[in-house]
């Protein structure tokens, strides 16, 4: 049922307080009610949106905001705060979030040519402790073959633009047979012991081809632990990375939205590679950069171990193996830039580039196929 509100007034929960103050009348007749001011016209209040869940783990649920009006942009708070498109502190409805903390999600609807819709509200109260694992994929299979990789968790970015870094691959979806991409040889997929192989593979000669997951409008997150088990490749020229960026992408860009990088590795020990093997954290905005390396004695990237990330507002931290071992910390306080980490959620990608401006072009030496090994991405409360 939809509603209607005078012309030329502010759309939102302010409005209908502005409008019942001046005496205007609200009444419903028949299919529909009506908000109407003498001397103007009438426009059509947006549907409510529908506030949904699911489940994630350990009470933790997964909040998705939906409209029945086609072309409805959405937006959403997360404070208690009434939901208004030009308040920063109202975020854009990109896909679903994660909730694992006590909070309040209100939402308003604006459909095209329409008013603000009303507001939809939940009150969430998990309770959930800190260090409780809430989200995860362990990248199961169970069959005795290669498998997609979770559909409803994982899409893909597709294509050989470079991606802002010269980057010499072609990255294929799950099942793609356009050129150079090879159903048969997939370079993405779960084994049947459970580990996610991302493979970077040479078809022909100075043809690359390799996969980047992501989470984008799927599943998204702000605050918490994030971590994840890998094992990476070492040849020349090849770029693994396990990181996030802000659901805002789709309408602010980068870095604008906030890059957050877990991990990042190219080559092994290497003089490109400074001589030693190392991984690195970092943190990337508008006129924000930062980046630490992790290179302990005999460290190397070719076994595994878990790579992580410790959230909280105003604060990144980065660890290797477990959550007591940081190596790298960044606050807002310090950075200079515009710190984008507590604007709102993020979603996660973990690719294998091949070649690019960071650790240059493969070479006669460089193993194809060459892959990284991913055993779990887990989500804990902090």
């Amino acid at each position: 049922m939809s509603a209607t509100v005078a012309k030329d007034k502010p759309g939102s929960a302010a409005l209908l307080a502005a409008i019942a103050l001046s005496g205007v009348l609200l009444c419903g007749c028949g299919g529909g009610s009506t908000v109407s001011s003498i001397g103007t016209g009438t426009t059509t209040l947006s549907p409510t949106p529908t506030i949904s869940t699911t489940s994630a783990q350990n009470g933790a649920i997964i909040v998705s905001i939906s409209s029945t009006a086609s072309g409805t942009t959405l937006y959403y708070t997360l404070d208690g705060g009434i939901p208004d498109q030009y308040s920063s502190l109202t975020l854009p409805y990109e896909g679903p979030f994660l909730v694992a903390s006590n909070l309040t999600v209100q939402a308003i609807a604006i459909a095209p040519g329409d008013a603000p819709s009303g507001t939809a509200s939940q009150v969430f109260k998990p309770d959930i402790p800190s260090g409780t694992l809430v989200w995860g994929d362990e990248f199961n299979n169970a069959t005795s073959a290669s498998a997609q990789p979770n559909p409803q968790v994982w899409t893909y970015d597709t294509g050989n633009s470079g991606f802002g870094n010269q980057e010499l691959e072609n990255y294929c979806a799950w099942g793609s047979a356009a050129a150079p991409c090879d159903p048969a040889k997939p370079n993405a997929y779960t084994d049947p012991s459970g580990i996610l192989h991302i493979v970077a593979r040479q078809p022909s000669a100075g043809v690359y081809t390799s996969a980047r997951l992501k989470t984008q409008g799927l599943f998204s997150f702000q605050y918490g632990r994030i971590e994840a088990r890998m094992m990476l490749p070492e040849s020349q020229g090849m770029w693994p990375a396990f990181w996030l960026l802000g659901n805002s992408i789709a309408t602010v860009n980068w870095p604008a939205c906030g890059e957050l990088d877990v991990m990042e590795h190219i080559n092994g020990s290497n003089p490109q590679n400074e001589g030693f093997d190392w991984v690195q954290g970092s943190i990337h905005g508008t006129n924000l950069n930062g980046g630490i390396q992790y290179h302990p004695a005999a460290f190397s990237a070719a076994a595994w171990h878990t790579y992580g990330m410790i959230w909280t507002k105003g604060q990144i931290q980065y660890y290797v193996d477990a959550p007591t071992n940081i190596y790298a910390t960044f606050t807002h306080s310090t950075q200079t830039g515009t710190w984008p980490f507590d604007s709102g959620p993020e979603f996660i990608l973990l690719n294998l580039a091949v070649g690019g401006n960071w650790p240059g072009s493969p070479d006669a030496t460089t193993v194809f196929p060459s892959g990284m090994q991913v055993d779990y991405v887990r989500v804990y409360t902090n």
